[in-house]
């Protein structure tokens, strides 16, 4: 009773936000022809699923960052051990031997996932407090150990298990691997206490410990690509391990890091794709040959980008479960989903699995919903590339690939409902006579327009105006 009560007392206390995240900017296109190809794929599918999930549900806590000695929001330790710090970090490991969550069930996911529209999946199999979702050989943090309940379930291989069941359905596949380890004594060292983020101990002075971690992060990426079927995507966080060269001083959690920290980044690549040809490797904020893609987190950049790019947003406020998180309604979700594929960029979605191995039922609410809008408009989303000038106001524009149909997207109002009035003004955009016009919403409904000064004027039908026209955005396709 006592041990529920500290956990208790340690969810009414903690409070987890998600951090911010600066993006590289300057990119390096992939010369691999498997990887162009790959790339290109990637960039069609549009939407996909990041998990964040590990023992830290079991204080529904902020992922990894409370055992990180820094002073920053996302760092708060609180709760019955936050007067010790070594205290706190043996207890916050110990939660390893309570993770056990039995409700688990990754083709439930993998379902409502791909019905919401949904086409790949990213899954942290370790994150930076060093504890791995995978059967690792290289140490007994796992939670495939026999300290761990969950060890003894048949599905315990919690990683294996969640690629099978979404790559079943069809999803590209994608490990995300947290490059520093605050875990593993080659990384923050014993024998130092940890100061920061970054290694505590110079790898230039003490060059053999930082060799062992190398081989340890080697490793256990060589066994993610070797042993858990075919993987699209090693998609690497901790940007602050790499060769100190590449440190933007421009960049303010940048500055922070002092040493190099340089973990041979070609030579993973390399074993990589030589077991996963056509591998994308997005080593996210090191720009360079290994960073096949950038990934702005939490934010939506205002115009395109001139590289391949993913907003990862979470569905919550918290990459991580955390109790009564507050939901994005499906009306923020679904525009910002329109936002981002406007400006050529793909929506990552993140939702935090529980301590017991499920999501919230408003996560599965927000699918659904999400789901049956995009069953009208998928054909709005996918394969589509931006269009000048973007967004106007309310109205955003799409096109197809092959530029035949040009899908102008009507938001709705701040209740998700979509209210067209008699006409609709489009700018920026003059179509010919041979050109058709349909709202995909109502598809049997014939709408007219004209061409005026530099724009057009859909005229809404009676049967539409003024009432409701769809739900979070309707889309009229134009093609030639």
């Amino acid at each position: 009773m006592k041990k529920i009560l500290a956990v208790l007392v340690t969810l009414l206390w903690l409070q987890a936000k998600a951090q911010p995240h600066d993006i590289s900017d300057k990119y390096v296109a992939p010369q691999d022809p498997l990887v162009q190809q790959k790339l290109a794929e990637w960039q069609d599918i549009k939407f996909g699923l990041l998990m964040h999930w590990g023992t830290y549900t079991e204080w529904g806590i902020v992922e990894s960052w409370s055992i990180c000695p820094e002073d920053e929001g996302w760092t708060q330790r609180k709760g019955p051990y936050s007067g010790d710090y070594y205290g706190y970090v043996t207890a916050y490991e110990n939660l390893q031997t309570k993770f056990n969550p039995t409700q688990f069930d990754p083709g439930k996911w993998a379902t409502a996932a791909r019905e919401a529209g949904m086409r790949y999946v990213i899954f942290t199999t370790k994150h930076h407090d060093g504890f791995c979702m995978f059967d690792t050989k290289q140490t007994e943090y796992k939670v495939t150990s026999s300290k761990t309940p969950f060890s003894s379930n048949a599905r315990a291989n919690i990683t294996k298990e969640i690629f099978a069941a979404f790559r079943k359905e069809g999803f590209m596949i994608g490990a995300y691997f947290s490059k520093p380890d605050w875990h593993c004594p080659s990384y923050w060292w014993p024998y130092f206490p940890p100061k920061d983020r970054n290694v505590n101990y110079d790898p230039k002075k003490y060059p053999d410990r930082w060799s062992d971690f190398k081989k340890y992060t080697y490793n256990q990426i060589q066994e993610l690509m070797t042993g858990y079927g075919h993987i699209d995507i090693l998609w690497l966080d901790g940007g602050w391990v790499r060769p100190l060269s590449t440190v933007d001083t421009t960049v303010e959690w940048q500055r922070g890091i002092t040493v190099d920290q340089d973990i041979d980044m070609e030579g993973i690549a390399k074993m990589a794709r030589s077991n996963q040809p056509g591998l994308l490797v997005v080593d996210r904020t090191v720009s360079g040959k290994y960073e096949n893609y950038v990934t702005p987190e939490q934010t939506i950049p205002s115009v395109p980008l001139p590289h391949p790019w993913e907003s990862c947003i979470t569905m919550g406020n918290s990459w991580s479960y955390v109790p009564n998180d507050q939901y994005k309604s499906a009306n923020e979700l679904v525009q910002m989903l329109l936002k981002i594929i406007s400006r050529g960029g793909n929506f990552l979605l993140n939702i935090g699995p529980s301590p017991e191995g499920d999501w919230s039922d408003t996560a599965y609410s927000r699918l659904k919903e999400i789901g049956l809008w995009m069953k009208v408009h998928a054909d709005g989303v996918y394969n589509t590339i931006p269009m000048p000038p973007y967004q106007d106001d309310h109205i955003i524009y799409l096109q197809s690939k092959d530029k035949k149909s040009t899908y102008l997207y009507v938001l709705g109002n701040a209740s998700g409902d979509v209210i067209l009035p008699a006409t609709v003004w489009v700018k920026n955009l003059t179509l010919n006579r041979r050109s058709r016009m349909v709202l995909l919403d109502a598809p049997d409904i014939k709408i007219k327009w004209q061409n005026k000064g530099d724009g057009i004027v859909i005229d809404v039908p009676p049967t539409l105006n003024k009432r409701l026209a769809g739900k979070y955005a309707v889309a009229f396709k134009i093609t030639q």
